[in-house]
């Protein structure tokens, strides 16, 4: 990637950022920092070890591109440009749009623009397909571990159907390819189709492409988007530990399954504001109704929505300094 870029994307995740630190109320992260003690230390190091998941499953849809080809870059390469680009997806509202571009130009140089382009579409279609199917699956689990009530059952039937369409919508996808249709779309909103109609015609040919790579995924290599959407939902599943650590300092009797049910309503509530960075005030509600929901004081969502947003922060400035380290392509 050029300097250029590179020093854009570093100043514009570094300047958010420093938006979002000054709304940090101080005294409230120093108590609870200090209340968490060396649990909140083990929630910084468990991300460490989660983003070796994510890099995991763009690694094997890389590699499954050309088989016979092995990349130039390595494993470690590949973690520190994942690291970057969550931080700058965190940082973006709109989440896509910060890191996906960020992903595309550093990975170009290495393996040609239509190869990375449709190995991060990849990624990202599996990264958000495994969140539903993650969402899904918590459905049964609140059916098998805790009361209904006549509020809640509604609520879990629109999850259901929406996991389902969702689903079923991307499978679509990744059988087509969906670069194409995505594109043209976007070619008739108002907001954007100025811009999205004339990119649209110069490269139909490229997005085609990639789209015949992103079905060669699903079609031809049905092992390597199984292994990819695993690595993504083990990554989820592993990730309420984060939640089990947080709790444990104020809630000894805490278990693991009341741990994945509010991660998975607190993210499905939060990616429904997606167009905010770091989803500001949505992942705070999505931790006091999801807490409130299973019982928990409203104090319990308040003390874990704190820590998990300084973890995002500090994983957000470790993030946008490896962009720094990289070396100029």
């Amino acid at each position: 990637m050029k300097k250029k870029y590179q020093n854009a994307f570093f100043i514009f995740g570094l300047v958010v950022l420093a938006v979002m630190v000054t709304q940090l109320d101080y005294r409230q992260v120093w108590e609870g920092v200090t209340h968490a003690g060396y649990w909140f230390l083990a929630v910084i190091v468990l991300w460490g070890f989660l983003y070796i998941f994510n890099t995991a499953a763009w690694w094997i849809i890389i590699r499954s591109q050309k088989e016979d080809e092995k990349p130039n870059f390595s494993f470690w390469w590949l973690y520190k440009i994942t690291v970057s680009g969550f931080a700058l997806n965190y940082a973006t509202p709109g989440g896509l749009m910060g890191g996906e571009p960020y992903r595309i130009m550093s990975l170009a140089p290495k393996i040609g623009t239509e190869r990375a382009s449709s190995s991060v579409i990849l990624y990202v279609m599996t990264h958000i397909y495994s969140h539903f199917w993650f969402w899904l699956l918590s459905v049964p689990l609140y059916l098998l571990t805790q009361r209904l009530t006549p509020l809640v059952t509604p609520i879990l039937l629109a999850v259901t159907a929406f996991c389902l369409l969702a689903i079923w919508f991307f499978l679509r996808g990744y059988k087509r390819g969906i670069a194409v249709t995505g594109m043209s779309i976007l070619s008739h909103f108002p907001m954007v189709k100025r811009w999205a109609q004339p990119f649209f015609e110069r490269n139909r040919d490229r997005l085609a492409e990639i789209d015949q790579q992103i079905a060669a995924l699903h079609n031809q290599n049905p092992r390597t988007f199984i292994t990819a959407v695993l690595l993504e939902l083990s990554c989820r599943v592993v990730s309420a530990l984060e939640i089990f650590f947080i709790l444990l300092v104020i809630m000894p009797s805490v278990n693991y399954v009341q741990c994945i049910l509010i991660l998975a309503f607190t993210s499905l509530f939060a990616n429904m504001l997606f167009f905010m960075p770091l989803q500001l005030g949505g992942r705070e509600g999505g931790f006091l109704m999801s807490t409130d929901g299973l019982g928990m004081s409203a104090r319990v969502g308040i003390f874990v929505a704190l820590l998990v947003r300084l973890r995002e922060l500090i994983w957000t400035a470790i993030g946008l300094a490896l962009i720094k380290l990289d070396k100029k392509q």
